[in-house]
């Protein structure tokens, strides 16, 4: 799985012209999933993005987690985080997993932040044509693949 982290004053999904989802400060989460990934990448990666410590404590040193600062989260799928510019210019999606093994860990990608987080997150409508909107902020931008951890 691999994932890019926003620290955010606000961010929202829309899809259709319907608002999806929308949160104050916290995190907006871009998540891809490869068809590699499973439940240990899923664990691993909910409690180290809900514990990154990237939020500023009372001396603006980032020492705080999303928990910490009472923030929430959006969580949304995107399968060209697995984009491949080695050949040409037209990005290559082959390492994305296909449909049926990404909804599902996505899905449990989701319920496992919410439960390390004690709340619910926002989320995208996997598959549609989504408008996301956010006020990165510092900005603060990291990204993390499962296949890193060691």
């Amino acid at each position: 799985m691999r994932v890019v982290i926003q620290r955010v004053k606000h961010a929202s999904v829309t899809v259709e012209g319907r608002l999806k989802s929308s949160i104050q400060q916290g995190l907006l989460i871009l998540v891809g999933v490869e068809e590699a990934d499973d439940t240990e990448d899923i664990e691993w990666l909910s409690h180290k993005v809900v514990n990154l410590r990237i939020f500023d404590d009372e001396m603006g040193v980032m020492n705080k987690s999303v928990s910490e600062v009472n923030g929430n989260i959006i969580i949304v799928s995107q399968f060209t985080l697995f984009a491949s510019t080695k050949k040409g210019n037209r990005p290559s999606y082959l390492k994305a997993g296909k449909h049926e093994i990404t909804i599902p860990l996505y899905e449990k990608f989701v319920k496992a932040v919410e439960k390390e987080l004690n709340k619910p997150v926002g989320t995208g409508e996997f598959g549609a044509d989504m408008k996301v909107e956010l006020l990165n902020d510092g900005p603060v931008t990291i990204v993390i693949d499962t296949k890193d951890k060691e």
